[in-house]
């Protein structure tokens, strides 16, 4: 079953309109198979005008969707002989990110990925997918790693931000963070990133700082939420609407600014939806990416690298 957003509300009264009538046919030997398809078509249709154009608060509720795939899902959906690799050899094991050897259209990567969770349990488990120092020194560990043996790096970002409790920032959270943007930068390989949902603050740049930046077209990527934008503009988290639309969140809004190089479509109504083509497309994209990476030699990838984050927000 399919949760509905707020303004999914229309479309959820059609389908459940359809669904009534599926239960009326099977129990009974009315034909209303036309009636069934004419509301089928009429929801499809007020699906895609609805998604066409969604505002950018629309979009943030729809990247945070419960049921948006996540890392073990595309990990899952399109990555094969997936070697987990834990720990940060300082520490310990911290699963909101989760990271190992795999391969990709059969190229050999290394892949790197925050984690959410579907249910409480995992929810607790990967904690929502904010990542604690030790996460981020584990990400920066496989990275070192993927350079030495000359592996590609792919990231997938999904996090509402880094973990802000007492014992993150006793560990290092901020040094963390800083370290895992200077190996992003620093890797001698090719790296390609992903937003495939959330891309909140500097715990989505730790991992995002690759020579080429994906987004997903419903996914978001900014340096604070729109709430927390807002109870800092306006000190009420009331008017987080405005906070989005005004911070350019959205996939469209930082192509056209150039904090990224592509936006993957996603099928009609979202990731969610149909969470096996969305995971296609963003594997050809990712793939695409490599190949015209691959050929670079390391020197060429860190000085392009360099530069394309230095001239964003040029004039």
């Amino acid at each position: 079953m399919i949760s509905f957003l707020e303004f999914e509300k229309p479309i959820a009264a059609l389908e459940a309109r359809i669904a009534e009538l599926r239960t009326t046919a099977s129990d009974s030997d009315l034909d209303i198979a036309g009636e069934i398809s004419r509301l089928e078509k009429k929801s499809a249709a007020m699906l895609s005008a609805t998604y066409a154009k969604l505002t950018p608060w629309q979009k943030t509720q729809v990247a945070r969707h419960p049921q948006r795939p996540h890392f073990v899902d595309y990990i899952r959906m399109g990555f094969t002989d997936f070697i987990p690799l834990g720990g940060d050899r300082l520490y310990g094991e911290d699963e909101a990110i989760i990271g190992g050897l795999a391969r990709l259209k059969g190229r050999r990567v290394m892949v790197i990925g925050h984690e959410k969770g579907h249910d409480t349990a995992t929810r607790i488990k990967h904690n929502f997918g904010m990542a604690k120092p030790e996460g981020y020194r584990k990400a920066i560990r496989l990275m070192e790693m993927a350079g030495k043996f000359g592996l590609p790096v792919v990231t997938l970002v999904d996090t509402a931000g880094a973990f802000p409790g007492v014992e993150a920032e006793e560990r290092g959270q901020a040094e963390a963070i800083a370290r895992s943007i200077e190996a992003c930068l620093g890797v001698p390989v090719p790296m390609v990133s992903a937003i495939v949902g959330e891309g909140g603050s500097g715990g989505a740049v730790a991992l995002a700082a690759a020579d080429r930046v994906l987004m997903l077209e419903h996914s978001i990527y900014s340096v604070i939420s729109p709430e927390g934008a807002s109870s800092i503009l306006w000190r009420t988290p009331d008017k987080a609407p405005d906070a989005a639309e005004a911070m350019k969140v959205t996939a469209q809004d930082l192509l056209s600014l150039n904090v990224i190089e592509r936006v993957v479509p996603e099928p009609a109504g979202g990731a969610h939806r149909d969470a096996q083509a969305t995971a296609q497309a963003l594997f050809g994209a990712i793939d695409e990416e490599l190949d015209s990476l691959s050929a670079l030699p390391a020197s060429d990838l860190l000085a392009r690298r360099e530069e394309r984050f230095l001239a964003i927000g040029r004039a």
